[in-house]
């Protein structure tokens, strides 16, 4: 098995009704359900260009205190979650275009001792979300979904329908937690910014992937998002990852969050526990380990490294 990804293995087992695809996206069924857009969303960066655009003259409905109101249940079409690049329709894929807005090639900047630890990752570990743990930041926002958004004056909160995940996000100036409290999905800060809400994401633990082909980071990670109302039913949601450990430059992915329209539609909890001993033994039996994370150190280390060869 150890020439088949963790991705594979996932799908393989639940064809033979080992274990919930819990993996498997739901693009297919909640297509219907999505609100339709002037901006089409199936490929990010043609969205991305239009919604820069129509951001320019949308009013969006507002709350009782003047924010634009994102309160509601929203799904997002597409397969980021498997690859963030280019990839495939496959066995364990989904296919898709890439995510990337910037660099405008379209491929994450990964440093190359990253790059090659990256596939290492692919072919011998897995996503700790497999086994129910958090996703972390920036996986959380692009696996597959729904969620659901609930903002006040003073919080702006995710709940995420996947493994009981969700962020409260205040939205004042409170300072940020101290910088020896590592947490899986960080810690937060928001603000308003005209029409667009922008998020700040540090002290994340930085045990995730951000994505199913093995890209990871280390704790000095900072993860910048930008929500904005293009439409009353649309997001234009931009998010840009910052770490010189591992990659050679800042890079930015783009979506379409779509209002789910169904009338009385709630988000269902998933049956998923934290440290799931049963998945990870049907994983360690088909050769792989949990990702267990690398420290800034580490990458230094392999940083500098590479600087001599």
């Amino acid at each position: 098995m150890k020439n088949i990804n963790p991705g594979q293995t996932i799908r393989i087992l639940a064809n033979i009704g080992v274990i919930a695809a819990i993996l498997t996206p739901m693009t297919a069924i909640t297509q219907a359900w999505v609100a339709e857009s002037n901006c089409p969303s199936n490929t990010p960066a043609v969205f991305h260009e239009c919604a820069l655009e129509a951001a320019k003259a949308f009013d969006p409905p507002r709350t009782s205190d003047g924010q634009p109101d994102m309160g509601g249940i929203w799904q997002l079409p597409g397969a980021a979650f498997e690859d963030l690049e280019e990839h495939p329709e496959a066995l364990d894929d989904s296919g898709g275009p890439t995510s990337i807005v910037d660099p405008s090639d379209g491929k994450i900047p990964m440093r190359s001792w990253a790059d090659a630890r990256r596939r290492e990752n692919a072919q011998e570990n897995i996503h700790p979300s497999a086994a129910c743990f958090l996703s972390g930041m920036p996986y959380t926002m692009y696996r597959p979904g729904p969620w659901q958004f609930l903002q006040t004056p003073e919080y702006f909160v995710v709940l995420a329908s996947r493994a009981h995940a969700y962020r409260i996000i205040p939205l004042d100036e409170r300072p940020p937690v101290g910088e020896s409290i590592r947490l899986w999905n960080g810690d937060s800060r928001g603000r308003w910014e005209g029409n667009t809400l922008v998020i700040e994401t540090t002290n994340q633990n930085a045990m995730p992937w951000m994505d199913q082909r093995g890209r990871f980071y280390t704790e000095e990670v900072q993860v910048l998002e930008r929500l904005t109302l293009v439409e009353t039913d649309t997001i234009h949601y931009q998010l840009t990852v910052d770490d010189p450990n591992v990659f050679t430059r800042p890079f930015t992915i783009a979506f379409a969050y779509r209002r789910d329209t169904v009338d009385g539609f709630e988000l269902i909890a998933e049956a998923c526990y934290e440290n799931n001993g049963t998945l990870l033994d049907i994983y360690r039996t088909a050769g792989f380990t949990l990702y267990p994370g690398i420290s800034v150190e580490e990458a230094r280390e392999a940083m500098e490294a590479e600087s001599f060869r």
